[in-house]
């Protein structure tokens, strides 16, 4: 029995950089004898097991041969047999092929330190194609490492992986676990531009991908479309280390946009409920969390009047506190004003432009909740007129705190 540290950890040490996990690759064992030394089976048929101590997972050696579509239509093989050379020939990439034996010596059969060197994201060989979730795998780590480059020929894989329909046998789940593991690293707009490049987002994410040459307002700069200047939002939130739901809703608050009618362009006349139906349909196939929806909703419907809120009068702005629900979740209100402040500043040379909207709300809010409820409630005749004295309470508190009409 032999025991290598492979995959991820290899690369991000020889990059390095700090590693999460480890894996191990055990050969020359079998299942019989992983459980004589006290490891324990990850379900039944997956040559997995845990650790009795550590609680780390070691994975024996295997090959795999495909046998249908998607991610899950593979067969394994995991003999006392099968060589590390072989196991390593099943990974995507060769920055991510190579191993550590005990004695710390590098195994390194498919070139993946020269790739680092290089800074090259190449896939290991033709079974690359059989898991089409390596295709958003490569994707991610594209928005990762930055810097790196897709190798031509793995480009030309993932286009005739995208055109065979193997991302379409994608499962929602999977789709939903990369794409945001991809908003959260260094620069997620390259997880999309790779995506788009092989032909895939407008099959994973067609309303993002239809964005793409939709003209923006004359206010912005004349190059930048609809697309671009969602890939400049979400390199806000990246850059200001927004969490998830801020990302998924600065790259989903205008997707109504590639609705407008061609004649009206480029202005963007009552996108914003558009966009919000989008959001919709696109959370329901994705599966997508709620704290992520309810935020990318909010966002879509209400970015446009946020971003005026200098302009607006006291009834306007106590109606949108309202509808944010703000006074009850105040810390998703304050995700909802980190994603505009990513939109306002997702233009070229916008980067640090001063935002007023998140300070004025935040006054407008504090003023809100300075009335007292309960009292104006227990003051009301009827239940029914509760409601109306509420807001007309919080206007005039607004009206006096901020001097708007």
């Amino acid at each position: 029995m032999r025991i290598y540290v492979v995959g991820g950890a290899i690369r991000d040490e020889l990059l390095g950089a700090p590693s999460s996990d480890r894996d191990y690759v055990v050969v020359g064992a079998t299942p019989e004898a992983m459980l004589a030394q006290g490891f324990k089976p990850v379900g039944k048929d997956f040559p997995v097991f845990i650790h009795p101590e550590s609680g780390e997972e070691y994975a024996l050696a295997r090959t795999e041969r495909k046998s249908g579509r998607g991610y899950h239509g593979f067969t394994f093989h995991a003999a006392p047999d099968v060589t590390l050379t072989d196991d390593l020939a099943r990974r995507d990439l060769t920055i991510n092929a190579m191993a550590r034996d005990a004695s710390g010596a590098l195994i390194d059969p498919y070139g993946g330190q020269r790739d680092l060197a290089d800074k090259v994201l190449r896939h290991v060989g033709p079974a690359f194609a059989e898991d089409p979730v390596r295709l958003l795998r490569l994707a991610r780590l594209a928005a990762r490492f930055s810097d790196f480059t897709v190798a031509p020929e793995t480009m030309e894989l993932l286009r005739r992986m995208v055109a065979d329909g193997e991302a379409d046998h994608l499962v929602a789940e999977r789709v939903w676990q990369e794409l945001a593991r991809g908003l959260m690293e260094k620069e997620p707009a390259r997880m999309f531009e790779t995506l788009r490049d092989c032909g895939a987002l407008a099959r994973l994410l067609p309303e993002v991908d239809a964005l793409f040459g939709v003209p923006q307002r004359a206010d912005y700069h004349p190059e930048i479309d609809a697309g671009i200047h969602t890939m400049l939002v979400i390199g806000q939130a990246a850059r200001r280390g927004y969490p998830l739901p801020v990302r998924f809703a600065a790259l989903t608050h205008d997707l109504g946009k590639a609705l407008t009618p061609a004649e009206i362009l480029p202005r963007h006349i009552g996108h914003e409920a558009h966009s919000a139906e989008l959001v919709e349909q696109l959370a329901a196939r994705l599966r997508i969390p709620a704290d992520c929806r309810e935020l990318a909703l909010l966002m879509a419907r209400h970015h446009g009047a946020i971003h005026c809120a200098k302009e607006l009068r006291a009834a306007t702005l106590v109606s949108l506190i309202e509808k944010c629900d703000a006074r009850r979740r105040p810390e998703r209100f304050e995700q909802l004003l980190a994603a505009c402040r990513c939109d306002y500043t997702g233009r070229l040379g916008w980067e640090d432009r001063p935002y007023a909207s998140p300070d004025h709300l935040r006054a407008a809010l504090a003023a809100v909740n300075t009335v007292n409820d309960g009292e104006i409630a227990r003051a009301c005749k009827t239940p029914r007129q509760i409601p109306e004295r509420l807001h007309a309470a919080r206007v005039d508190a607004v009206r006096q705190a901020l001097g708007v009409a």
